[in-house]
Protein backbone atom coordinates (compact mmCIF):
# COMPACT_ATOMS: atom_id res chain seq x y z
CA UNK A 1 0.00 0.00 0.00
CA UNK A 2 2.77 2.25 0.59
CA UNK A 3 4.12 1.90 -3.19
CA UNK A 4 0.33 2.88 -4.22
CA UNK A 5 0.14 5.92 -1.84
CA UNK A 6 3.82 6.86 -3.22
CA UNK A 7 2.70 6.44 -7.25
CA UNK A 8 -0.86 8.70 -6.57
CA UNK A 9 0.89 11.32 -5.29
CA UNK A 10 3.09 11.24 -8.05
CA UNK A 11 -0.01 11.41 -10.14
CA UNK A 12 -1.34 14.26 -8.65
CA UNK A 13 1.45 15.91 -8.78
CA UNK A 14 1.98 15.25 -12.68
CA UNK A 15 -1.58 16.23 -13.44
CA UNK A 16 -1.57 19.12 -11.78
CA UNK A 17 1.91 20.26 -13.63
CA UNK A 18 0.13 19.50 -16.97
CA UNK A 19 -2.86 21.70 -15.53
CA UNK A 20 -0.78 24.38 -15.40
CA UNK A 21 0.86 24.07 -18.74
CA UNK A 22 -1.84 24.01 -20.56
CA UNK A 23 -3.85 26.55 -18.78
CA UNK A 24 -0.51 28.69 -19.74
CA UNK A 25 -0.77 27.95 -23.16
CA UNK A 26 -4.49 28.52 -22.99
CA UNK A 27 -3.72 32.39 -21.57
CA UNK A 28 -1.15 33.30 -23.72
CA UNK A 29 -2.97 32.38 -27.15
CA UNK A 30 -5.54 34.26 -25.99
CA UNK A 31 -3.58 37.47 -24.86
CA UNK A 32 -1.83 36.88 -28.47
CA UNK A 33 -5.27 36.87 -30.13
CA UNK A 34 -6.58 40.15 -27.93
CA UNK A 35 -2.98 41.80 -28.12
CA UNK A 36 -2.65 41.24 -31.74
CA UNK A 37 1.16 39.62 -30.41
CA UNK A 38 2.76 37.65 -32.91
CA UNK A 39 5.52 36.60 -30.75
CA UNK A 40 3.12 35.15 -28.13
CA UNK A 41 1.43 33.15 -30.81
CA UNK A 42 5.05 31.61 -31.78
CA UNK A 43 5.70 31.12 -28.21
CA UNK A 44 2.21 29.09 -27.74
CA UNK A 45 3.22 27.16 -30.85
CA UNK A 46 6.49 26.01 -30.01
CA UNK A 47 5.28 25.06 -26.38
CA UNK A 48 2.77 22.10 -27.44
CA UNK A 49 5.62 19.77 -27.68
CA UNK A 50 5.88 19.88 -23.99
CA UNK A 51 2.23 19.19 -23.40
CA UNK A 52 2.05 16.63 -25.78
CA UNK A 53 5.07 14.81 -24.22
CA UNK A 54 3.53 15.37 -20.68
CA UNK A 55 0.28 13.70 -21.69
CA UNK A 56 1.94 10.53 -23.04
CA UNK A 57 3.92 10.33 -20.13
CA UNK A 58 1.46 10.64 -17.74
CA UNK A 59 -0.65 8.61 -19.19
CA UNK A 60 2.07 6.01 -19.36
CA UNK A 61 1.98 6.33 -15.67
CA UNK A 62 -1.44 5.81 -15.08
CA UNK A 63 -1.56 2.68 -16.95
CA UNK A 64 1.17 1.04 -14.63
CA UNK A 65 -0.37 2.25 -11.52
CA UNK A 66 -3.48 -0.03 -12.95
CA UNK A 67 -1.44 -2.96 -14.05
CA UNK A 68 1.19 -3.20 -10.74
CA UNK A 69 -1.75 -2.52 -7.96
CA UNK A 70 -4.78 -2.99 -9.30
CA UNK A 71 -6.50 -0.03 -7.64
CA UNK A 72 -10.44 -0.08 -6.42
CA UNK A 73 -12.73 2.50 -4.69
CA UNK A 74 -11.69 5.72 -4.65
CA UNK A 75 -8.24 5.31 -6.29
CA UNK A 76 -9.34 3.66 -9.29
CA UNK A 77 -12.00 5.91 -9.65
CA UNK A 78 -9.31 9.15 -8.98
CA UNK A 79 -6.75 7.40 -11.98
CA UNK A 80 -10.14 6.96 -14.46
CA UNK A 81 -10.14 10.61 -13.85
CA UNK A 82 -6.56 11.56 -14.27
CA UNK A 83 -7.14 9.96 -17.85
CA UNK A 84 -9.64 10.96 -19.08
CA UNK A 85 -8.55 14.96 -17.56
CA UNK A 86 -5.25 14.64 -19.19
CA UNK A 87 -6.98 13.98 -22.55
CA UNK A 88 -9.16 16.77 -22.52
CA UNK A 89 -5.89 19.25 -21.30
CA UNK A 90 -4.06 17.99 -24.17
CA UNK A 91 -6.86 18.34 -26.91
CA UNK A 92 -6.90 22.11 -25.32
CA UNK A 93 -2.91 22.59 -25.92
CA UNK A 94 -4.21 21.86 -29.50
CA UNK A 95 -6.86 24.11 -29.31
CA UNK A 96 -4.64 27.33 -28.01
CA UNK A 97 -1.89 26.34 -30.66
CA UNK A 98 -5.10 27.01 -33.24
CA UNK A 99 -5.99 30.19 -31.58
CA UNK A 100 -2.08 31.06 -31.85
CA UNK A 101 -2.13 30.72 -35.29
CA UNK A 102 -5.21 32.58 -35.74
CA UNK A 103 -3.74 35.63 -33.64
CA UNK A 104 -0.87 35.64 -35.66
CA UNK A 105 -2.37 35.32 -39.12
CA UNK A 106 -4.63 38.85 -37.44
CA UNK A 107 -1.55 40.38 -36.10
CA UNK A 108 -0.44 41.73 -39.44
CA UNK A 109 -3.91 42.59 -41.25
CA UNK A 110 -5.72 45.53 -40.27
CA UNK A 111 -8.48 45.31 -37.49
CA UNK A 112 -11.71 44.49 -38.64
CA UNK A 113 -13.19 46.97 -36.25
CA UNK A 114 -16.32 45.46 -34.98
CA UNK A 115 -17.95 44.84 -32.10
CA UNK A 116 -17.99 41.01 -31.63
CA UNK A 117 -18.02 39.48 -27.69
CA UNK A 118 -14.60 37.70 -28.20
CA UNK A 119 -12.90 39.04 -25.02
CA UNK A 120 -16.10 38.16 -23.15
CA UNK A 121 -15.84 34.85 -24.23
CA UNK A 122 -11.99 34.37 -23.57
CA UNK A 123 -12.81 36.11 -20.02
CA UNK A 124 -15.58 33.85 -19.40
CA UNK A 125 -13.22 30.89 -20.64
CA UNK A 126 -9.97 31.90 -18.82
CA UNK A 127 -12.52 31.92 -15.37
CA UNK A 128 -14.14 27.97 -16.37
CA UNK A 129 -10.23 26.78 -16.98
CA UNK A 130 -9.21 27.89 -13.90
CA UNK A 131 -12.21 26.64 -11.51
CA UNK A 132 -12.37 23.44 -13.54
CA UNK A 133 -8.64 22.73 -12.44
CA UNK A 134 -9.28 24.36 -8.92
CA UNK A 135 -12.43 21.89 -8.18
CA UNK A 136 -10.28 19.02 -9.18
CA UNK A 137 -7.96 19.46 -6.93
CA UNK A 138 -10.28 20.63 -4.27
CA UNK A 139 -12.54 17.51 -4.91
CA UNK A 140 -15.20 20.92 -4.76
CA UNK A 141 -18.23 19.51 -6.15
CA UNK A 142 -19.86 22.90 -5.83
CA UNK A 143 -17.35 24.75 -7.70
CA UNK A 144 -17.95 21.64 -10.54
CA UNK A 145 -21.12 22.24 -11.07
CA UNK A 146 -20.43 25.74 -11.22
CA UNK A 147 -18.41 25.12 -14.08
CA UNK A 148 -20.55 23.44 -16.08
CA UNK A 149 -23.43 25.93 -15.27
CA UNK A 150 -21.38 28.93 -17.19
CA UNK A 151 -20.80 27.02 -20.43
CA UNK A 152 -24.08 27.78 -21.30
CA UNK A 153 -22.81 31.46 -21.46
CA UNK A 154 -20.48 30.60 -23.11
CA UNK A 155 -22.19 29.42 -25.92
CA UNK A 156 -24.50 32.52 -25.69
CA UNK A 157 -21.56 34.47 -26.87
CA UNK A 158 -19.99 32.05 -29.43
CA UNK A 159 -23.46 32.06 -31.33
CA UNK A 160 -23.69 36.12 -30.96
CA UNK A 161 -19.92 36.21 -32.39
CA UNK A 162 -20.69 33.85 -35.34
CA UNK A 163 -23.77 35.98 -36.22
CA UNK A 164 -22.62 39.38 -36.33
CA UNK A 165 -19.09 37.74 -38.07
CA UNK A 166 -21.34 35.62 -41.20
CA UNK A 167 -23.25 38.87 -41.64
CA UNK A 168 -20.09 41.17 -42.41
CA UNK A 169 -18.41 37.97 -44.50
CA UNK A 170 -22.08 38.48 -46.78
CA UNK A 171 -21.87 41.82 -46.55
CA UNK A 172 -17.69 42.64 -47.04
CA UNK A 173 -16.15 39.87 -49.36
CA UNK A 174 -12.79 41.37 -48.44
CA UNK A 175 -13.47 40.89 -45.01
CA UNK A 176 -14.30 37.06 -45.35
CA UNK A 177 -10.59 35.88 -44.45
CA UNK A 178 -10.40 38.13 -40.87
CA UNK A 179 -14.26 37.58 -40.36
CA UNK A 180 -13.22 34.02 -40.57
CA UNK A 181 -10.28 33.89 -38.75
CA UNK A 182 -12.18 35.18 -35.66
CA UNK A 183 -14.73 33.04 -36.19
CA UNK A 184 -12.19 30.25 -35.67
CA UNK A 185 -10.90 31.63 -33.26
CA UNK A 186 -14.25 32.19 -30.93
CA UNK A 187 -15.24 27.95 -32.02
CA UNK A 188 -12.25 27.18 -30.38
CA UNK A 189 -12.47 29.00 -27.20
CA UNK A 190 -16.10 27.37 -27.21
CA UNK A 191 -14.73 23.55 -27.26
CA UNK A 192 -11.80 24.96 -24.65
CA UNK A 193 -15.41 25.68 -22.24
CA UNK A 194 -16.53 22.80 -23.33
CA UNK A 195 -13.40 20.86 -22.49
CA UNK A 196 -13.36 22.59 -18.82
CA UNK A 197 -17.00 21.17 -18.63
CA UNK A 198 -16.03 17.82 -18.87
CA UNK A 199 -13.28 18.26 -16.41
CA UNK A 200 -15.94 19.08 -14.36
CA UNK A 201 -17.89 16.86 -14.73
CA UNK A 202 -15.62 14.18 -14.29
CA UNK A 203 -14.71 15.93 -10.82
CA UNK A 204 -18.67 14.86 -10.23
CA UNK A 205 -18.03 11.27 -11.19
CA UNK A 206 -14.36 11.31 -9.20
CA UNK A 207 -16.44 12.55 -6.15
CA UNK A 208 -20.14 11.43 -6.04
CA UNK A 209 -19.45 8.53 -8.19
CA UNK A 210 -22.35 9.88 -10.68
CA UNK A 211 -22.13 9.93 -14.38
CA UNK A 212 -23.52 13.59 -15.55
CA UNK A 213 -22.61 13.86 -18.93
CA UNK A 214 -24.82 13.90 -21.78
CA UNK A 215 -27.44 14.82 -19.57
CA UNK A 216 -27.44 11.43 -17.07
CA UNK A 217 -27.48 12.23 -13.41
Amino acid sequence: MKHLSRDMDRIKRRILSMGALVEGAVHRSMNALLCRDATLAGEVIAGDKRIDAEEVELEEECLKVLALHQPFAQDLRFIITVLKVNNDLERMGDLAVNIAERARFLSVRPELSVHVPVPEIAEKVRHMLRDALDCLVERDVTLARKVIDADDDVDDLHRETYGVLIDIMKAEPERVERASSLISSARNLERIADLATNIAEDVVFLVEGDVIRHGRA
